[in-house]
């Protein structure tokens, strides 16, 4: 039978194979191709120039635009540009091939309890109230140690650079001695994540929260040029947000909702709200809780999924748009759900676009415009970096901003052919079309695996931190349940 080739080469893998190649490969070629792999990582790591070339570019910079095809320059762990065709020698940069590849920014999730990682799933049917509280806040959390800590915070954290997470905040609530949170930055530190740490609350006696702040600032984020930055997490308490006003950090306050309003309001009229703070859930709040938000320059997280499915109450979505205050988004805590990116913004577009055509279908007249997929690609990305703090250094493709970047794999069976690149990403693609993760320049993760991890010690570390605290705290697992 005759066979009868594309246009052009069709499907061409990162490798470099072309039509004709054998569909299976065999060991000894699947050998060569990792060796191959692994130089051109090794290239990668080495050069102070990287070129990805050729991918469908998604800036999420509205004065730069997108593009069908171009390349990313990176000079130094920056971004140095962002056009078609760049003129490069090969001798003076490294050359990655993006065709195929879906080029978009990192994506941020911006309230994530990393310390939980090595509980995850253990509460998929639970509800915020009574089980999370007395099972995982009162029960597991207690009895953490140190090198709990940082087992949970690094399995967390490695799990979502596989993810394609490159920015995430912590809320850490695990802080019962100092040696814990020097543990939990130990963890984030290992990573290679950038992260917010939101130094939390502790339990116990050796719990130093708040005043052990200073001390973690001047040991660990003495500098603003490195990964990881800090932020309080605080309560809606006076004491605790002046302490943070007088240690010249944003607040992240989880928990917002209709029953803390009212301390809420009383922060705003002692002047205690300050632009950059973070505002966690927001379910139920009234008219004058949005505008208040709104104007001192607050920032919201949502988390959607986790708040349907454990009782938070209805996700703000809706109320945050029509009140002016474009929300990012968050995974919350995956001992219940998944703690992946595609995840919430799927949510996020298909609640706010059932409420909406609801509204419709009841009748209403001017109901509010539906969410496109490329809104909720911002919010996971550049209305995470400015919740986070962190709009000048990573959220979009742009020149001068670090190099966080994520390459999505658009040539599998499940997405392919591409036709609109921000609806594939946000609703068709998942944690599988992850590809290459760069974090400030560097591959995380490369051609589908993360990179310089120990991966079998990270999860015998953080399999035996499991059997410790659920022995301790006296939960059972319910593995077929």
């Amino acid at each position: 039978m005759a066979t009868h080739p594309s246009r052009r080469t069709f499907l061409r893998s990162s490798a470099g194979v072309a039509v004709g190649a054998p569909m299976f490969l065999t060991f000894a070629a699947r050998a060569q191709n990792a060796a191959t792999i692994d130089m051109e990582l090794i290239r990668v790591d080495a050069a102070r120039r990287v070129l990805l070339k050729g991918g469908v570019v998604l800036t999420l910079d509205n004065e730069i635009g997108d593009f069908s095809q171009a390349d990313v320059l990176i000079e130094d762990g920056k971004i140095a540009a962002v056009q078609p065709e760049i003129p490069v020698s090969d001798e003076a940069v490294a050359v990655v091939d993006a065709e195929n590849r879906i080029v978009v920014p990192g994506f941020i999730d911006t309230h994530h309890h990393f310390y939980q990682g090595i509980i995850r799933n253990i509460l998929t049917n639970g509800l915020l109230n009574p089980d999370y509280s007395q099972i995982v806040s009162d029960k597991l959390t207690s009895v953490y140690n140190p090198s709990d800590v940082h087992a949970g915070a690094l399995i967390s954290a490695l799990g979502m650079i596989n993810n394609g997470t490159t920015t995430a905040v912590d809320t850490s609530q695990v802080n019962h001695s100092p040696e814990h949170s020097d543990a939990a930055i130990a963890a984030l530190q290992e990573s290679g994540l950038r992260v917010v740490y939101a130094y939390s609350r502790g339990a116990g006696d050796d719990a130093r929260y708040p005043q052990d702040l200073y001390r973690l600032r001047e040991t660990y984020f003495s500098s603003e040029d490195q990964l990881l930055t800090l932020a309080l997490a605080a309560r809606l308490d006076e004491d605790i947000f002046g302490f943070a006003r007088e240690a010249g950090v944003h607040t992240v306050c989880h928990g917002i909702a209709d029953r803390n309003e009212p301390n809420l309001m009383a922060l705003g009229r002692a002047g205690l709200l300050m632009p950059g703070d973070e505002y966690i859930h927001c379910t139920h709040l009234s008219d004058e809780a949005w505008a208040l938000i709104r104007d001192t320059g607050g920032h919201v997280s949502l988390s959607i999924p986790i708040e349907m499915t454990m009782g938070h109450g209805m996700p703000g979505i809706l109320d945050a748009l029509e009140h002016g205050v474009r929300p990012s988004l968050s995974s919350d805590v995956d001992v219940t759900m998944a703690q992946d990116s595609f995840t919430q913004m799927r949510a996020a577009l298909t609640l706010q676009r059932l409420l909406v055509l609801q509204r419709a279908r009841n009748g209403e007249q001017n109901p509010p415009p539906l969410l496109t997929c490329r809104e909720v690609l911002e919010f996971a990305t550049i209305e995470g970096a400015r919740c986070a703090g962190l709009e000048a250094k990573c959220g979009t493709l742009t020149p001068g901003k670090d190099a966080d970047i994520v390459m999505l794999k658009a040539n599998q069976m499940d997405v392919w052919p591409l036709n609109n690149a921000p609806g594939t990403v946000v609703n068709m693609m998942n944690p599988s079309h992850v590809d290459t993760v760069f974090i400030a320049g560097r591959a995380k993760k490369w051609r589908g695996a993360l990179t310089g991890i120990n991966i079998p010690n990270v999860l015998r570390q953080a399999e035996e931190a499991r059997d410790g605290v659920v022995l301790r705290a006296g939960v059972e697992r319910n593995l077929l349940g």
